[in-house]
């Protein structure tokens, strides 16, 4: 099923098992070529956090993409699911564990949705400083259905949890550099 004209949709990014950083920016790539009738719009810069859960597993590393997609949502969330099983994710109802890879569809348009297997906005999403900050780069100005607006969410967070990584051939200032 399509919906006729797209919408936005976000989508949450982590991984902390194997090469995280590498997972998430093949995600990005997997997002813009392996989902139909949808394209990558934007993304976030990758954050490496500490893990939510249990903290005797590996950082994470998270990040944020923005989808034009002409799909509903439960196809949607096929799709991530299916991204997920090919890079390794096995699911075995554990959770807030490792993972290679984990999508989760934060935000459809401004739709509020409770349907088996999908909760939209995302549970927990008001917070997570790990997706609240790398959302608030995309979707400044947003409104979380039932939640609140962005700007005021990520009020709530210093951000101290989150450490930016450079992306290769991004510039990086030093001292030396400055002038």
């Amino acid at each position: 099923m399509t919906v006729a004209s797209g919408v936005q949709a976000y989508v949450g990014i982590g991984a902390n098992l194997g090469d995280p950083e590498a997972q998430v920016r093949e995600s990005f790539s997997r997002l813009a070529c392996e989902l139909p009738q949808t394209r990558l719009t934007g993304r976030s810069r990758l954050f490496r956090n500490p893990p939510m859960g249990p903290q005797d597993q590996p950082d994470y590393v998270n990040a944020v993409a923005r989808l034009h997609t002409r799909l509903e949502p439960l196809a949607l969330l096929e799709g991530l699911q299916a991204i997920e099983c090919a890079c390794g994710r096995e699911r075995d109802g554990t959770r807030w564990g490792p993972r290679l890879l984990d999508l989760d569809l934060l935000l459809f348009a401004d739709q509020v949705l409770d349907l088996p297997g999908l909760q939209v906005p995302h549970p927990g999403i008001a917070e997570r400083d790990f997706v609240i900050l790398p959302l608030l780069e995309l979707a400044s100005g947003l409104q979380v259905p039932g939640v609140g607006a962005l700007e005021q969410l990520a009020e709530r967070f210093d951000g101290a949890s989150l450490v930016p990584i450079v992306e290769p051939g991004e510039a990086v200032a030093t001292a030396e550099g400055r002038g």
